[in-house]
């Protein structure tokens, strides 16, 4: 397990014990305030924006086209800091990785 120190829309901060091989929308999605998740992972609805600082990104994988394409239709798009959760499978690289729930849209 890693732990992912997640800021919900709310601004409470948690840490939360993640598990590694699933994505972080699966990992945060219960959690009170959190994402909604609303097309279970499939990169078809937006509704599990993060934010996560540009300086962690090397260990992420790019955005895809799809997930790109969802993000910018969103009116909180920050292109330097805008991911969807679904989209980011937890790996031992992202032990204490900070995230920001977007807000609902």
């Amino acid at each position: 397990m890693v732990k992912l120190v997640v800021t919900n829309r709310v601004g409470a901060t948690v840490e939360v014990d993640a598990f590694t091989g699933i994505s972080m929308m699966e990992n945060i999605r219960e959690l009170d305030d959190s994402v909604d998740a609303i097309c279970g992972g499939m990169c078809s609805c937006a509704t599990c924006h993060v934010f996560i600082e540009p300086s962690l990104w090397d260990s992420l994988p790019e955005r895809g086209y799809e997930e790109l394409m969802l993000l910018k239709d969103l009116e909180s798009f920050d292109p330097e800091r805008s991911r969807l959760s679904c989209q980011i499978e937890v790996t031992g690289d992202h032990d204490g990785i900070a995230l920001k729930v977007g807000p609902e849209e």
